[in-house]
């Protein structure tokens, strides 16, 4: 166990940001997985604005890296204009 102040702070901080990412992580999987479980036309649409705003806002905050979101978004955006194109 730390004995140092600084170390101490630093197990506190730490904990605290672990759970920042914890829920971050978390929202952003489940927004993107109801995104792609959406049926409808336009409910997959406003699932598909909410995600990409979630992902931008997690690149901009460092929570994920900008190409994974890239990866993310191109994937939701091809299964919307596959709802589209079957629409």
């Amino acid at each position: 166990m730390a004995s140092h102040k600084s170390a101490k702070k630093r197990i506190r901080t730490n904990a605290r940001k672990r759970m920042v990412n914890k829920i971050a992580g978390s929202k952003i999987k489940t927004i993107v997985k109801k995104a792609f479980s959406a049926s409808e036309k336009e409910e997959a649409e406003k699932l598909y604005k909410e995600a990409i705003a979630i992902l931008d806002r997690s690149t901009t905050k460092g929570k994920i890296n900008l190409n994974t979101a890239s990866r993310k978004k191109a994937a939701l955006t091809k299964h919307l204009n596959s709802l589209t194109a079957a629409k």
